[in-house]
């Protein structure tokens, strides 16, 4: 069922994550209604619409990083590239940035 993708450690961690997002966003959302809000983002949004902007985010950087990392291992002279756990760790940052102050 799932062998149309590369299923790595990475890969389904990141996906596992957004699952639970959504359902406690889900849950939070039913039990406490949301209301318009303005941060950093120069719109104001709700707590769903700062997921969907963050998960956005969040993708891009994973995106970059995969198509950037052989160039970073050839800019830092390392013998191998990075790991994907890096922007893993960097776009849960930033979403959490999004979530809490935008």
């Amino acid at each position: 069922m799932f062998d149309w993708m590369v299923w790595t450690t990475p890969v389904a961690v990141f996906f596992i994550c957004i699952a639970l997002m959504l359902a406690g966003m889900t849950v939070w959302e039913i039990k406490s209604p949301t209301t318009l809000r303005k941060g950093f983002l120069p719109i104001a949004t709700t707590r769903g619409d700062r997921l969907f902007i963050g998960l956005l985010i969040a993708a891009y950087i994973n995106l970059a990083f995969v198509g950037l990392a052989g160039k970073f291992a050839e800019w830092l002279q390392l013998e191998q590239e990075p790991s994907v756990w890096i922007s893993f760790a960097v776009s849960i940052a930033v979403l959490a940035l999004v979530m809490r102050k935008g």
